[in-house]
């Protein structure tokens, strides 16, 4: 098994894992972790695209794509967090109103 199938099947694992915490977790700050983990597993498939050729320099676009995520990941988990905890200032619950009826 070569690293760029290894990696890719990580990837596809890690993908899996957070989806099902989308999913499944009513809690939001829950969610946005999942969400995270999503991303990272994204960003893991990027970079295993990259070094997919061994013999050559690895590609440098998926990098700077990489790069770009992450910043952007950042800035919305930042407001992903702030909207859950206004969320849950004004209901006192810490997962949807929606959630809560599906019970």
């Amino acid at each position: 098994m070569s690293a760029f199938e290894l990696y890719s099947l990580l990837a596809a694992g890690l993908f899996a894992v957070g989806l099902y915490g989308f999913l499944f977790r009513r809690d939001l700050v829950r969610k946005i972790v999942a969400l995270n983990v999503i991303g990272a597993s994204v960003f893991l498939l990027l970079i295993a695209i990259a070094y997919r050729n061994r013999e050559d320099w690895p590609d440098p676009v998926p990098h700077a794509m990489v790069l770009t995520g992450i910043v952007v990941a950042v800035s919305a988990t930042a407001l992903a967090l702030a909207v859950a905890k206004r969320i849950e200032e004004e209901t006192g619950a810490s997962c949807l109103p929606e959630d809560e009826d599906a019970e």
